[in-house]
């Protein structure tokens, strides 16, 4: 891709990540001297899934296997529900903000151990 604010004959690295409806879900654009990063864009790309699959969102610098968002209560009845299991189970600090596991963990064809690996990279 050419950007014309950095120049007109030279491209810059752009990652366009599209579903399988032809939904375009993310694009990154990179300047001309940097290059991309594959392992955030493998990590983009399970957010993307985990969170399509578990009804959820990913926090900032989530990795894949740990806990993510879950989605806001609807109802009042679900907002005390939601703060009774925040009690219980600490996995919260609100009932706009509480977390679960994802029920399914979803990785970019990695082998086990290499999750590890990643997390140890990634701090």
């Amino acid at each position: 891709m050419i950007s014309n604010d950095v120049s007109t004959t030279e491209t810059v690295r752009n990652v366009f990540i599209i579903d399988d409806k032809g939904v375009v879900r993310l694009i990154l654009v990179y300047p001309l001297n940097i290059g991309r990063c594959i392992p955030e864009i493998l990590r983009v790309i399970e957010a993307l899934q985990t969170a399509d699959e578990n009804k959820a969102s990913t926090p900032a610098n989530w990795i894949p296997c740990e806990p993510i968002i879950i989605a806001p209560p609807k109802t009042f009845a679900e907002l005390e529900a939601r703060n009774a299991e925040i009690n219980k189970n600490r996995n919260g600090m609100s009932w706009y903000l509480s977390f679960k596991e994802p029920k399914k963990c979803i990785t970019a064809g990695q082998t086990d151990g290499e999750c590890d690996t990643i997390n140890k990279i990634n701090g």
